[in-house]
């Protein structure tokens, strides 16, 4: 079997033959190992004569370097130190000829190469140099050649599948049955996107990509018996997407599957960007007709549902209107398109008839009028749970029974996202009907009429340039939630009683006096609401 091997520094996979293979062909049937038998799974790609004294400079890794100790026969104390300067530069074996020009190899040399497990080897006198020459460049050649021939018919399979139109499903079943292992494609989260293989396999498959490494007894690829687990990324204009996993219990994945898996992973990409592109294209198409919906602007009902129902969609069904905003400090483009992403995969579980779609700065749900809007923001929020410090605010309509009465409800749902996160916070999940006030005053249009009333009963408590006012209009505000409580009042803003007296004293005389007037008090809480809706 193939002895797999990989670069640790860049990662590319080594083809060739190993030591212990080596010692196989017939030129070397009388050849002796006499020390570094742990090292006989190095690879040899390429085969060296050593007879000048400064060969460190011109050897080269993965190289067996022959050799009749002729360079070293005036200076025997070199050879001490010679495996280790070999072992340091990548070398996979020393054979030497003993009895011309050397009698016996030094016992630190012996010892130092079954340390390192660095091969040595005793060559027989009666082979010429040339003959082991041809015999194992011409066992790497034909190796080399058999890996490429593999791996093009491989890469020509997988293309075919591509332009045939197939996806993920097809390329890992090709790949599967190309390698006799069991194959998945996964996300960047470890989500199965496509497999094939035995279901017992699979499952092993499922559990390594869950924690991102090899299953339980796996080898790494340092021996001659091959791999059971092997994983290489998904790569695509520079973003990664994933993984293409292969799993073997019998370790059965040798060096040159890797080389396929690479190409797999390759057209895996190309698939990929493929359906990116398309989903793109489609979700636009989606979102340009729905905003169109909701702004009133897509034509008759009949019209509105005939397209509706092209894109899976029921929108002639009672729906209501789901808006999800995310909360300022998570506003990112990334996070946005984890929001959609998530909201996608939620309104499909939960009502697949339902139709989802990215805006700008929210994405927009229509779904079943019974369904539970908390349950599925709940359920959206869950992909944005890995994805940076991001929350959105949902907000729900009425329950809407015609198509043409669907902009009321965006007009609705957004304000309940908007107005519930100012009252609750971050993450809040609002009905429209559960807004009191809130809602009355969001359904005034006139929004400078709004502004003019905060100002004309509020007067200099109205702006925020004072911060002196700032602190009394905050005063005034807890003073109305206890019912005028000055004890209490007093006790929350952790003002002495004669302190709280005195800001009274203060307010009535900019305000009027609010303590004994209830009309006042309620055009004076109006207005705080009011402000406390700015920017809505």
């Amino acid at each position: 079997m193939e002895p797999p091997v990989r670069l640790a520094s860049t990662g590319t996979i080594i083809h060739g033959v190993s030591v212990g293979e080596v010692l196989g062909v017939s030129t070397l049937a009388e050849a002796r190992l006499i020390a570094g038998e742990s090292g006989l799974g190095r690879i040899v790609q390429r085969l060296n004569v050593m007879e000048v004294p400064d060969i460190l400079a011109w050897v080269k890794p993965h190289e067996l370097l022959l050799t009749t100790g002729y360079p070293l026969r005036n200076t025997p104390q070199s050879l001490g130190h010679l495996v280790a300067d070999l072992d340091e530069r990548g070398l996979a074996a020393l054979a030497i000829k003993l009895g011309r020009y050397v009698d016996e190899l030094p016992g630190e040399m012996v010892e130092q190469a079954d340390r390192l497990g660095f091969p040595l080897i005793i060559l027989p006198n009666d082979v010429g140099f040339d003959d082991i020459l041809n015999q194992v460049l011409t066992d790497i050649l034909n190796r080399q050649a058999a890996v490429l021939a593999r791996a093009e018919e491989a890469h020509r399979a997988l293309v075919q599948v591509v332009l045939a139109g197939g996806g993920l499903n097809e390329v890992t079943a090709e790949v599967g049955a190309l390698l006799d292992v069991a194959v998945a494609a996964v996300d960047g989260g470890g989500r199965v996107l496509a497999s094939a293989g035995p279901p017992d396999h699979l499952a092993a498959l499922r559990e390594s990509a869950a924690r991102e490494g090899p299953p339980p007894g796996s080898l790494d690829g340092s021996g001659t018996a091959g791999r059971t687990f092997a994983a290489v990324p998904v790569v695509a204009g520079g973003h990664h997407h994933g993984r293409i996993i292969a799993y073997s219990p019998a370790g059965a994945i040798r060096d040159s599957d890797i080389g396929i898996l690479e190409r797999t992973a390759t057209v895996a990409a190309l698939v990929v960007t493929r359906q990116e592109a398309v989903n793109a294209v489609e979700s636009k198409y989606r979102a340009d007709f729905l905003r169109d919906v909701l702004t009133g602007r897509a034509g008759s009902a009949e019209r509105v549902g005939a397209r509706a129902r092209a894109f899976g969609w029921d929108l002639e069904r009672p729906v209501t209107v789901l808006v999800a905003e995310l909360d300022p400090d998570g506003d990112e483009r990334s996070a946005q398109d984890r929001l959609v992403n998530g909201w996608t995969a939620a309104v499909r579980r939960h009502d697949p008839r339902g139709a989802v779609a990215g805006f700008s700065h929210e994405v927009v749900a229509v779904v079943d009028a019974g369904l539970d809007a908390a349950r599925v923001a709940k359920d959206a929020a869950a992909a944005l749970a890995d994805a940076l410090p991001a929350t959105f605010s949902t907000g729900t309509s009425r329950r809407c029974t015609a198509p043409a009465t669907l902009p009321e409800a965006y007009a609705q749902a957004l304000k309940a996202a908007r107005v519930g996160r100012q009252l609750h916070g971050p993450g809040a999940v609002a009905h429209f009907d559960q807004l009191g006030v809130y809602r009355l005053l969001s359904l005034v249009n006139d929004t400078e009429e709004l502004h003019a009333f905060v100002r004309e009963t509020l007067g200099p408590l109205a702006g925020d340039d004072d911060a002196e006012n700032g602190d009394l209009r905050r005063t005034l505000q807890v003073l109305l939630e206890t019912n005028l409580n000055v004890a209490e009042t007093a006790r929350r803003l952790h003002f002495h009683y004669n302190t709280l007296r005195y800001r009274i004293g203060k307010l009535e005389r900019m305000l009027g006096n609010f303590t004994e007037d209830h009309h006042l008090r309620l055009n004076l809480t109006l207005a705080l609401h009011v402000l406390r809706m700015r920017g809505i």
